[in-house]
């Protein structure tokens, strides 16, 4: 039988550094409990953008649901839009900005878990 869940059992979090959403949909808390896997959904607002961080021993895949917006690596930047996917390796540090008058939206998973998240600018996350 599968699990199914209304997304006010999942937690949700509001970014302290703008406007961006957050909805754990994968990790040890929510209802469904995984060692091997994370994974959440982002929304991204008209001027939203994360921090530059990595990930400690994690691959992250991004799949675009929703609108446009930029990922940030050191090798350049890439435009996203609805149905892209995108990898980040563990360690390559990354960030988002939502450039566009829409919202940025996308689930992110993270295999295995990640050991560590580090913010290049301390405090900046």
């Amino acid at each position: 039988m599968a699990d199914v869940f209304r997304k006010e059992q999942l937690a949700h979090f509001r970014s302290t550094r703008d406007t961006r959403d957050r909805l754990d949909l994968i990790t040890e808390q929510t209802p469904v409990r995984s060692q091997r896997l994370r994974a959440d959904r982002i929304i991204y607002h008209p001027g939203d953008t994360s921090a530059r961080h990595y990930h400690v021993g994690a691959h992250q895949l991004f799949v675009v649901l929703a609108g446009r917006g930029l990922l940030h690596v050191p090798d350049g930047t890439h435009r996203l839009e609805r149905g892209a996917v995108a990898v980040v390796a563990p360690g390559e540090e990354h960030w988002f900005e939502n450039d566009t008058a829409g919202d940025f939206s996308f689930v992110e998973f993270w295999a295995p878990p990640p050991e560590d998240t580090v913010w290049v600018v301390e405090d900046d996350c």
